[in-house]
């Protein structure tokens, strides 16, 4: 008997789905945390699949998107932190357009699985993006600044030269955006940006660093970040290596995590 694909969708923070447009009209939506191991039905199902309210369908992601799962989050009343769900649609399934939403499946009828551990929505690297991000970087980033209060002058020349470097390989706009897009993990990329940054800034900021320090180490977050969510895609040939380091600073001098090839 061949296995049921896994599909995702996120809810807010109480279990309950979020709109599926950018309407701001009150929507009548349903609690995830209520259902477990039941199917349920959509409250206000629109025609397949238009948006004719608020809330029209349940828009679930496949496994290989699943790094795309949080690009809907501007129409959400909370970016983040959410909750991610294992559902499995159910009925008649259909999407806008495959060519660009190839990760979307939407339904008027699912069932909820099981809640599942957030980091999944960074994609397969998401384990160790959020372990980077929760729990590495603010350390990091402390370490970062008094490295520079050491040595105001020096660290600053060494952090110009490495974010002109960026600059010229165009390791961000290029390699990880382009990398991010092609590979289903471009909001990942991006929450993964604003939550790197968010972290390192926290910390050098409670320790009085001054704004070229704090925006220094907010970038080197982010790179060192964006290397770990990207690493299996900027991993192969010399140059490909080269941009790897690049973003995990290691002309810094720092103590980067070691990566390994995956």
């Amino acid at each position: 008997m061949s296995k049921q694909p896994i599909h995702y969708m996120v809810t807010m923070p109480d279990g309950t789905v979020p709109p599926t447009s950018s309407s701001t009209a009150p929507f009548t939506t349903i609690n995830l945390t209520e259902h477990v191991g039941q199917a349920v039905d959509h409250p206000t199902p629109g025609r397949p699949w238009y948006d004719e309210g608020p809330f029209s369908y349940f828009r679930t992601y496949t496994q290989r998107g699943v790094g795309e799962v949080l690009d809907r989050r501007v129409e959400w009343p909370v970016e983040w932190p959410v909750r991610l769900w294992v559902v499995e649609p159910l009925g008649q399934t259909g999407n806008w357009d495959t060519k660009y939403y190839p990760y979307w499946v939407l339904c008027h009828q699912l069932k909820v699985v099981e809640e599942t551990e957030i980091w999944r929505a960074f994609g397969h690297r998401g384990k160790k993006v959020m372990d980077l991000i929760d729990r590495q970087l603010p350390d990091l980033a402390r370490q970062w600044a008094e490295e520079w209060t050491a040595d105001p002058d020096g660290t600053r020349r060494r952090y110009d030269a490495w974010s002109e470097r960026l600059d010229d390989t165009r390791a961000l706009s290029d390699w990880v955006h382009f990398k991010a897009r092609y590979s289903r993990r471009e909001a990942a990329k991006e929450v993964a940006q604003k939550l790197s940054r968010a972290a390192a800034e926290q910390a050098v900021t409670a320790m009085g660093a001054d704004k070229d320090a704090v925006d220094a180490i907010s970038l080197r977050a982010w790179c060192l970040t964006a290397g770990q969510l990207m690493h299996d895609r900027i991993c192969r040939g010399d140059y490909e290596k080269s941009i790897r380091a690049l973003l995990l600073g290691t002309a810094l001098d720092t103590n980067a995590p070691a990566l390994a090839c995956a």
